[in-house]
């Protein structure tokens, strides 16, 4: 069983309403052993995006540790709480330099245990909303975001475990999605007419071959290979219906092929139902790819857990 959820929100993330307590009293009901709270701290995000998300996805650090100490010692006998954040890493040249020397001096403030980079936003734009895709196929906007994942990873070496890597398959536009029929198809089948796209998001279970981009991921894997950094098991695809936990099983076997060996597990839960989602059955799944572990970090620190 994994014991621990690495990847979790609360209400000082923009995203989510759940108080950090109630998560906390799930977990204890779930019999976890540990749970850490990373919620979003994505600096600059693009202003037209934060109207219509409801905020810029930034929260105070200060109210965020007065919190989490509280829990902590309130449930100290009774469940491990760690100290997380999940930092939006920008590649845009008039970002990048002021996002990695403000994070730096965030984290060297602040006593976290486990930090997650994710690439949240490119080109000025969270790709979650339709703009991103306009004119472009799925595979031309996938291919943009894998590109700045690259970059990322080589430009920001603060970060203990890259998040969901190829998460924004669940965010293919309706319209990129029929592009992308259209060309592998030329004539869109019959039964694609009765598709609801966004429902359904069909892109990501029909459609969604991670050898189209084998190359850039590749590249991606070795970059956090070398440096020393994990790879997240992001559960919150399977939450979305699309069959698999991101990174594709695809990916994670390219991992360990290449000689990766750390993996942080995650539900990345925005509500408390949905706390360790579908954990049951990632020991299983992980260890008939090879995997022996999986890691949970703790004062920056990781610690094996057998699967």
């Amino acid at each position: 069983m994994i014991e621990y959820d690495v990847h979790l929100h609360s209400d000082y993330s923009t995203d989510s309403e759940e108080k950090m307590e109630n998560t906390v009293e799930k977990a204890v009901s779930l019999g976890l052993k540990g749970l850490c709270f990373t919620d979003h701290m994505d600096l600059y995000f693009p202003q037209e995006c934060a109207k219509k998300s409801g905020g810029d996805f930034t929260f105070d650090p200060d109210a965020y540790f007065d919190e989490l100490e509280y829990l902590k010692s309130k449930y100290r006998n009774r469940i491990e709480i760690l100290f997380g954040i999940e930092t939006g890493l920008r590649n845009e040249s008039e970002l990048k330099d002021k996002c990695i020397d403000e994070y730096r001096r965030m984290i060297g403030d602040y006593p976290f245990d486990f930090v997650i980079g994710s690439t949240h936003c490119l080109e000025n734009i969270d790709p979650y909303w339709e703009e991103y895709w306009y004119g472009r196929t799925a595979e031309e906007g996938l291919d943009r975001y894998f590109d700045a994942i690259d970059q990322n990873c080589n430009d920001y070496d603060f970060f203990d475990s890259l998040g969901h890597l190829d998460y924004l398959v669940r965010y293919v536009s309706k319209d990129a999605a029929i592009r992308s029929f259209k060309e592998r198809f030329k004539d869109l089948p019959e039964e694609s007419s009765g598709f609801d796209w966004e429902e359904q998001r069909v892109y990501g279970r029909r459609l969604y071959r991670p050898s189209d981009f084998k190359e850039i991921t590749e590249q991606i894997l070795k970059r956090i290979i070398d440096r020393g950094t994990a790879l997240e098991i992001n559960t919150a695809g399977l939450k979305y219906g699309l069959g698999f936990a991101h990174p594709h099983e695809e990916i994670l076997k390219l991992y360990k092929e290449l000689g990766g060996e750390l993996l942080t597990v995650g539900s990345d839960a925005h509500m408390a139902e949905h706390l360790a989602y579908d954990f049951r059955d990632i020991p299983g799944y992980l260890k008939n790819l090879g995997f022996k572990y999986y890691f949970v970090y703790k004062r920056r620190k990781p610690e094996g857990y057998l699967l």
